[in-house]
């Protein structure tokens, strides 16, 4: 029993450190897109683009909420 119970634990570290390094993928690449200002040049920001960066904050906001028990998920 004792090995089966390693063995679970092992696969779920397995598990979830592949899924962090997904994350840790992710957030350098929005990083990066936010350096650059999400491909966008100062004098041709349009309210198309508002709402694409309202959409990326409304979806990291969900996320971050969740995370730190905030907002809708606050205890």
């Amino acid at each position: 029993m004792t090995t089966r119970r390693a063995t679970d634990n092992s696969k779920a570290l397995d598990a979830f450190m592949t899924t962090k390094f997904q994350i840790d993928a992710m957030l350098e690449r929005l990083k990066a897109l936010s350096d650059d200002h999400f491909e966008t040049h100062p004098d041709e920001i349009n309210w198309g683009d508002v709402g694409t960066l309202n959409l990326y904050a409304s979806l990291l906001r969900q996320i971050t909420d969740s995370a730190f028990k905030e907002g809708e998920h606050a205890a």
